[in-house]
């Protein structure tokens, strides 16, 4: 196997381990997603495709998009973060909204409204860190890795 494919290999293969961690903590762990956290896995999907073909497609075309790919849910996981950390508000969706000024058929409309599992709310943490983190540190040494299957091409 090529030093290029090895890197390619371990890329597409790290979002594969990332995506599986994320169904154990779903499926055995309990832990329901909120919309960002499943934003943060289309990404992986998209990097696992691309480098199941980059395998035996030559050239830096596919490995770019899989380093994109791994960027991506970078992004994800950095927004996320800040709206764990109250840094910026989240998707209105999936976020606390303010009660302030609101009528109580407002107020109860909201909570109705309201979802199962928040964006803003930590389910989860290591070290001080949130999944959401983890992953964005996890994508980042992936993105890494793509870029050497780049210069590898």
């Amino acid at each position: 196997m090529s030093l290029r494919n090895r890197y390619i290999f371990l890329a597409a293969g790290g979002s594969a381990a990332l995506l599986i961690a994320a169904f154990a903590f779903q499926h055995l762990g309990g832990l329901a997603p909120c919309k960002l956290c499943l934003w943060q896995r289309w990404p992986h999907g998209v990097a696992m495709g691309v480098g199941a073909l980059a395998l035996f497609v030559p050239g830096i075309l596919l490995p770019l998009l899989g380093m994109i790919a791994a960027l991506g849910t970078a992004a994800i996981g950095a927004y996320h973060t800040g709206v764990e950390k109250g840094w910026w508000e989240g998707p209105a969706t999936c976020s606390a909204q303010g009660t302030e000024g609101l009528s109580a058929q407002e107020l109860m409309d909201q909570i109705l409204a309201a979802p199962l599992v928040r964006c803003d709310e930590v389910a989860w943490s290591m070290l001080g860190l949130s999944m959401a983190s983890w992953n964005m540190i996890a994508a980042l040494v992936l993105a890494g890795l793509w870029l050497q299957a780049i210069r590898h091409s």
